[in-house]
């Protein structure tokens, strides 16, 4: 998952990366509501994790224009002090998907962000992604296509969930080479050789096709193409 890590302690963000970029993640971080919120507006993530007191913009104003304006449904996740009930009422009527109270076990923060990114997206149900006839299943990482098997590599398969959970929504290319090379994506043009291999898996054997090109923008998973799609670039 991408994250967004809205925070001005910067012992703790430290921490946050140290963990979750040894798990695979990819992190981004904010000192600040403003450029938090700044972050949030020109990027994709897949979960934000906002302090409540900010310099700058606080963690309430922050959420409000996320839901406003900005990022209506990206599941966010509260970071505060504030242990009282109140707050934590308070958080979850302006908009927040979750609260957790300093100090945290990181675990735990890990499994309520993957349970609320579950949650956000209406194509999960019982740890399984599902786009038309092809099926992802989280719990054992296996992938069919009516009802048949569809071996992946690893890079691959995590290429096929970002574009899943996104879907029928386009992801642009920066996103997808971000899932494989984080920060420092090769010279060359190697993302486009992983989705050749991903559409020969899901597509190829198969009379409809679903991933879809949009020439130098990004990718998409659907069951019909627009105009400004290709099915073999």
């Amino acid at each position: 998952m991408k994250l967004l890590i809205v925070e001005d302690n910067r012992a703790l963000v430290a921490n946050l990366f140290a963990y979750f970029e040894a798990r695979g993640h990819i992190l981004d971080a904010a000192p600040d509501g403003a450029t938090g919120l700044r972050l949030a507006s020109d990027n994709h993530y897949d979960a934000i994790v906002l302090d409540w007191t900010l310099p700058r913009m606080d963690g309430v104003q922050v959420l409000q224009e996320l839901r406003r304006s900005v990022r209506k449904d990206v599941p966010v996740l509260m970071l505060t002090a504030k242990g009282e009930i109140a707050d934590k009422i308070e958080a979850l009527r302006i908009g927040a998907d979750d609260y957790l109270v300093k100090p945290f076990d990181l675990a735990e923060l890990e499994a309520r962000l993957l349970a609320q990114i579950r949650r956000a997206s209406g194509r999960v149900t019982d740890a399984r992604l599902q786009i038309c006839d092809l099926v992802m299943d989280l719990s054992t990482a296996e992938v069919t296509r009516d009802a048949r098997p569809i071996a992946l590599q690893p890079a691959t398969r995590r290429l096929l969930e970002v574009l899943m959970r996104a879907a029928p929504a386009l992801v642009p290319r920066e996103r997808l080479e971000e899932v494989l090379w984080g920060d420092d994506p090769p010279d060359r043009d190697l993302l486009r050789s992983q989705m050749h291999v991903l559409r020969r898996a899901i597509d190829a054997p198969f009379a409809s096709k679903l991933l879809h090109t949009v020439p130098r923008v990004g990718y998409r998973l659907a069951a019909t193409a627009t105009p400004d799609d290709r099915e073999n670039e």
